[in-house]
């Protein structure tokens, strides 16, 4: 894959003000993409995930993910574009979800308060920012950094991602503009960089916990330092242990 990514997700979008929809089944990957691309740089394939975003306007269209819908299972991430302050605090507070979507578009028809965005971190849950309106208008572009501003000064850069929305490949753009966009957003160096990796990977993990409803342990190997045992040990132990 050109751009440098390894995994991308498939947004399957919801809007109830258009009209009264259901939830259906993902696409699966294999119907879409007879072969799926190599990763630049390595021998994988691209992975391809399932993205469940629903665009909520009224708390009853909450109940979908308060309900036990077998087809809601079937996705790899949820993720909620709240339209209100009460149903950005509801999201953040009670929904079992992955992102919630923060509006780059326009105005922002309210402010962020501290306690459901910090409960919305302590779930685990990550709040997500597009990056392709700030590249198409500049009035979007306005928006998309006013609002972001407004996020960091409340989240301070924790639990972010960055994604790009792009619906044509003339969007996309590569992870370290991504990363040098961030900085446009509030975010410091190190939490532009997480925005587009770790975070991500973290989002990944949060979805399969929620799919499983038990836990997924991932782990990572750590180097181990040759003479790591003298190098630390006092004077005194390495003389018991010699003897």
């Amino acid at each position: 894959f050109s751009v440098g990514y390894s995994a991308v997700a498939l947004n399957h979008v919801i809007d109830f003000k258009e009209k009264k929809q259901e939830i259906a089944k993902p696409v699966s990957p294999s119907e879409l993409f007879p072969s799926l691309p190599i990763v630049q740089g390595t021998s994988k394939r691209i992975k391809v995930l399932t993205r469940l975003t629903l665009v909520v306007s009224d708390p009853s269209h909450c109940n979908l993910l308060r309900s036990t819908s077998a087809n809601t299972r079937l996705y790899d991430i949820i993720a909620v574009f709240p339209k209100t302050e009460k149903l950005f605090h509801i999201t953040c507070t009670t929904l079992d979800v992955d992102l919630v979507c923060i509006n780059v578009t326009e105005k922002l028809p309210f402010y962020f308060r501290r306690p459901p965005v910090n409960m919305a971190i302590d779930r685990g849950i990550y709040f997500e920012l597009l990056y392709t309106p700030a590249i198409k208008d500049s009035t979007m572009r306005r928006y998309t950094i006013s609002n972001a501003i407004s996020l960091m000064q409340i989240c301070k850069g924790k639990n972010i991602v960055i994604s790009s929305a792009a619906e044509r490949p003339l969007e996309l753009r590569g992870p370290y503009d991504v990363a040098n966009l961030g900085l446009l957003f509030g975010l410091s160096e190190c939490e532009a960089k997480a925005a587009v990796s770790t975070n991500c990977r973290a989002v990944m993990l949060h979805g399969e916990t929620r799919k499983s409803a038990c836990g997924v342990v991932y782990t990572v190997k750590k180097p181990r330092k040759v003479e790591e045992d003298e190098t630390t040990l006092p004077a005194c132990k390495k003389a018991k242990t010699q003897a």
